[in-house]
């Protein structure tokens, strides 16, 4: 992998990975375009590294709000009367909604990194996932704000965030999707998103950071794509709160349906091959 190849994947990174259009689904086919084995461990070790730049951005975007949750929850374990404020809590919706992908993604481990990654899969998942995000949108009455987000919230935002190790699904779209089932506004359900996709990608990245960097991609490249996906998705965490905050996910599905339907006549004509 080259330089110019490594800013490509970057910027699909850093593009994709907060919109409800599946950024690995869009890293796999680039990488595929690219030539790239895309069930190859360092591949698909380099996929997952490169998404920590994307989680850098949110963090340092919600730096202010990471702070003031985090000296909470530091300060509720020790001090009672700490325990009552909304951002003690907040820490532990976090905490708590990023169990069931941990222990998911540990055990699914073989088929997330093998028989997934197949342009099938992201085919059909782009597709079939739309339908969820169209019902969430009229279904969700979008009732309550973020100071009304309680544990059930967290519990079952984090168990459908584990639906999104499928290339394709989604996990932004997943979970915005989930906020809004439980009457969740859309805002708050896309903040909920960018929380709890902290722990869940960067633990990911940490724990494919050495096969990445053992593997057959330079670490140059790595580092460089890093990089560009910081930037990208900078811009893309700041973008999607305002664009949220007036307009409906299902602006992204005509174009998830599109791509997904694409992939599936490339597929079957044998133009482009699923692995």
């Amino acid at each position: 992998m080259d330089f110019i190849e490594a800013i490509v994947l970057g910027i699909v990174e850093g593009l994709t990975e907060f919109l409800p259009v599946s950024s690995t689904g869009h890293l796999t086919i680039v990488e595929k375009l690219l030539g790239l084995p895309i069930d190859d461990p360092a591949v698909t070790a380099f996929t997952v590294v490169i998404q920590m730049g994307a989680i850098l951005a949110v963090v340092w975007y919600f730096r202010r709000d990471i702070w003031n949750i985090t000296r909470a929850w530091i300060t509720g374990v020790v001090r009672p009367e700490v325990r009552g404020t909304f951002d003690y809590r907040m820490g532990w919706y976090v905490i708590v909604g990023s169990v069931p992908i941990v222990v998911v993604g540990l055990l699914g481990e073989s088929l997330i990194t093998g028989a997934l990654r197949n342009l099938w899969f992201v085919a059909w998942a782009l597709i079939l996932w739309s339908v969820v995000m169209v019902a969430a949108e009229r279904v969700g009455k979008q009732e309550r704000g973020e100071r009304e987000l309680t544990l059930r919230d967290s519990i079952l935002i984090g168990v459908v965030q584990c639906v999104a190790l499928v290339p394709g699904v989604s996990r932004s779209g997943a979970t915005i999707s989930a906020g809004l089932f439980v009457g969740l506004d859309r805002v708050t359900s896309t903040r909920m998103s960018f929380f709890l996709s902290i722990p869940a990608l960067m633990g990911a990245g940490i724990k494919e950071l050495p096969t990445a960097l053992s593997g057959d991609i330079p670490v140059a490249s790595t580092i460089v794509a890093t990089i560009v996906s910081f930037v990208v998705a900078y811009a893309s965490v700041a973008w999607l709160l305002k664009f949220v905050a007036g307009h409906s996910i299902t602006w992204f599905v005509g174009y998830r349906v599109a791509l997904g339907v694409v992939l599936i006549v490339l597929l079957s004509t044998g133009a482009l091959t699923s692995t």
